[in-house]
């Protein structure tokens, strides 16, 4: 490929359709917009959501639930996760730094370890938060489970 040899896609670089530039040219007088209403003004945008006239879909269905604001949303990473992430990468501290780099968890995820799955490495855990479970299951393993 020579750079003097560029050129566009066939067809992909049309000229701009002049418009209400007299009668001669095809499109004057209303300049293709149709003869009256308010798509012929200047100015003319439909509001969002706007269905010609008919009980647009956002006021048709109900309302329902609701969104707590104060929510706190944390990753669930489950004990069997942490045991065979241990034995395929010889841990024996867990932090959320680590977590992130072997995939378990993503930057900007709050963790919370679960007590699902049996643990039997002596882990030093460190979590946004821990399951009441998941505590006892650490440090009956040997480890310790601290909460940031």
């Amino acid at each position: 490929m020579k750079l003097n040899t560029l050129k566009p896609a066939e067809g992909s670089k049309g000229r701009a359709k002049r418009v209400g530039r007299g009668p001669g040219s095809g499109r004057g007088k209303t300049a293709s917009r149709g003869n009256n209403g308010a798509k012929s003004r200047s100015g003319y945008s439909r509001k969002a959501g706007f269905e010609g006239g008919q009980m647009p879909i956002q006021r048709r269905l109900p309302k329902f639930g609701f969104n707590n604001p104060t929510r706190v949303e944390y990753k669930a990473i489950n004990l069997s996760s942490l045991q065979t992430a241990c034995e395929k990468h010889n841990l024996t501290t867990v932090d959320i730094d680590t977590m992130i780099s072997i995939g378990l968890a993503g930057k900007n995820d709050l963790v919370k370890i679960l007590g699902n799955g049996e643990l039997t490495a002596k882990l030093d855990v460190t979590a946004n938060a821990f399951s009441a479970s998941a505590i006892k299951k650490i440090e009956d393993a040997g480890g310790t489970a601290n909460k940031i």
